[in-house]
């Protein structure tokens, strides 16, 4: 689960990409100078993960809050929140009342770090542009990426992008596991005045908590 979460943070965060397609450069390259003026963002969003082989089909809403490097990731429907202020990452499971405590340096893949998701595509990813596409009342273009190397534990990522705002509208993450993770953007606001507090788990919010400190 701990996985899951930060993939989700990651394919909201998703901005600056490393491509040899120039129309997919040009088009990423101008969603990252736009997401580079804001200094905070936050997003609400769907999120789904499907297996055909285990069965598995699931659906949740969670909401995501990001300030420089510090995050917070929430899904209310499975009881989990993530924090991290940029050095020290909390993981809260409801059920069982749980949080492990980790360092932020401790994780093993840069693709499960949203804060470093502004760049980690320019490290060894090629991207494509695909098409330009009207859905409702939105154009919309999808650019897919490939990694070049196994260590994102990806074999494609399908980004879509809205013309008109220039920012994520919809992500689809096929992992290495069999697991399609996909996530759609309901609603983002930028520039909201967070708190340093917002990125940090309050245990006396939560009378009883089980500690797990990895430090």
């Amino acid at each position: 689960m701990k996985r899951t979460i930060l993939i989700i943070a990651a394919l909201i965060a998703v901005n600056v990409i490393w491509a040899q397609d120039t129309k997919a450069k040009q088009i990423l390259d101008e969603v990252s100078a736009k997401t580079k003026t804001y200094k905070s963002f936050s997003a609400s969003f769907i999120f789904s993960m499907e297996n055909e082989e285990m069965e598995i089909d699931e659906k949740n809403e969670g909401t995501i809050k990001l300030k420089g490097q510090k995050y917070c990731v929430q899904l209310p429907g499975v009881g989990v929140e993530v924090f991290s202020d940029g050095t020290t990452l909390w993981n809260y499971m409801k059920e069982g009342n749980q949080v492990t405590i980790s360092n932020l340096d401790d994780e093993s893949s840069e693709l499960m770090d949203p804060s470093s998701i502004f760049t980690i595509y320019e490290k060894g990813f090629r991207s494509e542009f695909v098409e330009e596409k009207k859905s409702g009342d939105k154009t919309l273009f999808r650019i897919d990426l490939f990694p070049d190397s196994e260590e994102y534990e990806v074999s494609k990522i399908e980004v879509t992008i809205d013309k008109a705002s220039m920012m994520i509208h919809e992500a689809t993450l096929y992992g290495t596991d069999g697991n399609l993770y996909g996530i759609v953007v309901k609603k983002m606001e930028t520039d909201k005045d967070f708190p340093d507090t917002d990125f940090v788990f309050n245990q006396s919010k939560h009378a009883d908590v089980e500690v797990i400190d990895f430090r």
